[in-house]
């Protein structure tokens, strides 16, 4: 059978199928989430364009980043890692991969795809993924409600979301699980605006919403003071390149006594910041900003500052480089002070 259309057309069921089927696959390719991968990143999407307020991301993150953390520790416990090697880092130093890693990346991503489609996430990992069956996480967190001032909707192009399902892995896998968090980041036209670190083996929270207000867990720990000239300066370093930071340290500060601490996880030293147990946070190498970026937001909406050791602000556009190349600072005060003693040391 054939329908006659407009203008005298006929129209078989076969060409009535193939439209069909047209539509269907357009609709598909709009509506769908869209993977692409640059660098061993994944950075999901969508093509749809829609608006989102921060507070509902924001309280996603929450309730995702302590639903992902709950497994990584459950994981760790049951001694269920299945360990592999992604390789080695810049520093020489082996980068493993766990189940925790993977089923946290899992909760996150696809928590995030199924209450906002449309919104540009960066992660760590990155595979396949269907949120068919995936219960969308809850848009409203009571606390997040508390200190909402203004929530004006804000175009997914300009939302970037950066997660890091499981900071300090190595250390996961060494059982060293302070050093553990789960992270996301609400960055906007590139500016962090929230930021959420889980320590799943501490049951803590922290997270914080730029000129808004910040957590509870963040209100009790933060007591950093500035430090007086002949007092000690406490300077934290990643663990895997304590050495080569502690001579530059060592350097930039002198005479002045230094202690060095080395720590692994970007988010623990970030915290170890903020509670005023080390005064300066300094990377001299490459990091990823799915590492930095949640601690960046709440540094800004305490009052700290973090930037690159050039001393520029780092962009976490979507669309741009997930690396960062150019070391990195991170304070609650006197940063530009120390940021162009260390640059010049590490120059040197």
């Amino acid at each position: 059978m054939a329908i006659r259309g407009p203008a005298g057309v006929s129209i078989s069921n076969t060409g009535i199928l193939l439209i069909c089927v047209c539509v269907l696959m357009l609709f598909v390719y709009t509506f769908r989430g869209s993977i692409s991968e640059s660098a061993g990143t994944a950075v999901y999407g969508s093509k749809y364009d829609r608006e989102y307020k921060v507070s509902e991301v924001l309280s996603a993150a929450i309730y995702l980043s302590e639903k992902a953390g709950r497994l990584v520790r459950d994981i760790r416990e049951k001694d269920a890692l299945e360990e592999q090697s992604k390789g080695e880092t810049k520093e020489g130093v082996n980068d493993p991969l766990t189940q925790g890693d993977l089923e946290s990346h899992r909760i996150l991503v696809k928590g995030f795809m199924k209450a906002f489609p449309a919104l540009n996430l960066v992660s760590e990992e990155h595979e396949e993924e269907s949120i068919e069956g995936v219960i969308p996480p809850s848009l409203f967190h009571p606390d997040v409600q508390k200190i909402l001032k203004s929530d004006p909707s804000i175009s997914a192009e300009d939302i970037t979301v950066w997660v890091d399902p499981l900071d300090a892995t190595k250390e996961y896998t060494e059982r060293l699980t302070q050093y553990v968090t789960v992270m996301s980041c609400i960055a906007v036209k590139g500016v962090p605006v929230a930021g959420v670190i889980r320590k799943p083996f501490e049951d803590k929270t922290y997270w914080a919403w730029v000129d808004h207000g910040v957590s509870d867990t963040l209100k009790d720990l933060h007591g950093s003071k500035a430090k007086q000239e002949g007092e000690q300066l406490e300077v934290i370093v990643s663990l895997s390149h304590k050495g080569e930071v502690e001579d530059v340290a060592k350097k930039a500060f002198a005479p002045r006594d230094v202690r060095i601490t080395g720590a692994g996880g970007a988010g623990y030293k970030t915290i170890e910041v903020v509670k005023g147990t080390e005064d300066v946070y300094v990377h001299t190498t490459l990091i990823k900003k799915w590492d930095i970026c949640a601690g960046d937001a709440i540094l800004r909406a305490i009052g700290g500052t973090q930037t690159d050791l050039r001393g520029d602000e780092i962009n976490y556009s979507h669309n741009l480089d997930p690396k960062n190349e150019h070391g990195l600072i991170a304070t609650m005060h006197d940063h530009e002070k120390y940021r162009e003693v260390l640059q010049k040391a590490a120059k040197s």
